[in-house]
């Protein structure tokens, strides 16, 4: 089996390397391309105004001066072209994708890319508890846990199309519950606040803080599963429409 490994927090993220170390439990054919540096936030973005390039680190590892999603079409169109991966595996991202998270993930639109491409994908991420850890978030739960979830994935039928969503809460390796199978959650992001700061210069700069709070009607989901202590794995598709307004909207213009 092949595997092509990706993320977004960068071709030397320590979650990466995490990775890396899952993947060799599965497969001793492992091929790394990533970007070149943090993307996090980027979303299915691609590079289009501005050239990419693509650096050799090693020995079946490549850096991408682009986006997650620059790095996916690399791999299968020109690094991986004559032996196409099996699975790809995107991550071990540094924080959680959960809930409305996947729509701006470049976690997550790394596998995206691999699932439109016919190929099985998965995304992972290791929730941290405290806010600013910095380096030092573990990623003990990740590594003890990798094997295991990915292990029966990889071998069960998937539809088309699809890729699977795995986020390690933030607890000990020993303290994990268990995994469990969810569906997506829902934040509130009308909490969302913009913090303003001023520079040595005196003018204004901004962060984004994006609510941590789950907001979902039954206790049945990713964001409420992880923080239980589970590991989330949650199947999603690259078909964004809404069939039943589908079937509405069909209705008015007949």
């Amino acid at each position: 089996m092949r595997i092509l490994l990706c993320n977004d927090d960068g071709v030397h993220a320590p979650g990466l390397a995490v990775l890396e170390k899952i993947a060799l439990t599965l497969s001793d054919d492992v091929t790394i391309v990533a970007p070149a540096s943090e993307k996090s936030g980027a979303g299915r973005s691609l590079t289009l105004t501005r050239p990419l390039r693509l650096r050799q680190l090693g020995e079946r590892r490549y850096a991408v001066a682009g986006t997650p999603t620059d790095a996916v079409m690399m791999a299968l169109t020109l690094v991986m072209k004559d032996n196409p991966p099996d699975l790809i595996l995107s991550g071990v991202n540094r924080g959680a994708n959960l809930g409305e998270d996947v729509g701006y993930s470049g976690t997550v639109s790394a596998a995206m890319e691999g699932a439109l491409a016919g190929i099985r994908s998965v995304a992972l991420s290791q929730v941290y508890a405290k806010s600013g850890a910095g380096e030092k978030v573990s990623f003990a739960a990740a590594e003890a846990w990798g094997e295991r979830v990915l292990r029966p994935l990889i071998d069960a039928p998937w539809s088309p199309r699809t890729l699977f969503n795995i986020n390690f809460p933030a607890r000990h390796a020993g303290e994990v519950r268990g995994i469990r199978a969810v569906a997506q959650g829902l934040r509130d992001y009308g909490q969302t606040e913009i913090i303003q700061r001023t520079d040595p210069r005196g003018f204004d700069y901004y962060w984004l803080k994006l609510p941590g709070i789950p907001h979902t009607p039954a206790h049945s989901t990713d964001l409420e599963a992880a923080a239980d202590g589970w590991v989330t794995v949650t199947p999603l598709h690259c078909d964004m429409t809404h069939h039943a307004s589908l079937a509405m909207a069909a209705e008015l213009y007949d």
